[in-house]
């Protein structure tokens, strides 16, 4: 493969990558509640998360970079988003794991760690389905998730 064409296939790659992300923000005023908000979030960080892995697993220095930020930056909505007055305690245990999660990427980047970048995919798997459960939803990742 030449040269070009490794970089109009990773381009493509990126592109199918981001249609979620795309669709996300395309369709952010059409999200009709928090708790589906929150969903997509959490869902985003474990999308992000695959991505991390392959960069760190490629070499792609670059794109590791990126998903990285991208997951902080998901992390951080998370904490501004929360309600500390109306949520107490939970609230301040919630900005303290995801302040954690944030610290725990900083460690990934550095040291291209891939176990650590497992523990924050864990975490938030958790977080999703104690989420799910606790609000009632389903969402279509998780019944493809079950049908595997």
């Amino acid at each position: 493969m030449t040269t070009q064409e490794l970089l109009n296939q990773k381009k493509a790659n990126e592109d199918e990558e981001n249609s979620a992300v795309t669709a996300y923000k395309r369709n952010n005023l059409h999200i009709e509640s928090k708790i589906k908000l929150v969903e997509a979030l959490y869902e985003g960080i474990l999308t992000f998360n695959r991505n991390t892995a392959k960069a760190i697993q490629e070499g792609d220095v670059e794109a590791k970079i990126q998903w990285l930020n991208r997951t902080g930056d998901i992390f951080a909505e998370l904490i501004s988003a929360l309600d500390k007055k109306a949520e107490g305690t939970i609230s301040e245990y919630l900005e303290g794991l995801y302040s954690h999660q944030i610290q725990v990427l900083f460690e990934v980047n550095r040291n291209d760690d891939l176990e650590k970048l497992e523990s924050v995919t864990n975490v938030v798997r958790g977080l999703l389905d104690a989420w799910r459960e606790e609000t009632g939803i389903n969402s279509a990742e998780t019944k493809e998730q079950e049908a595997e």
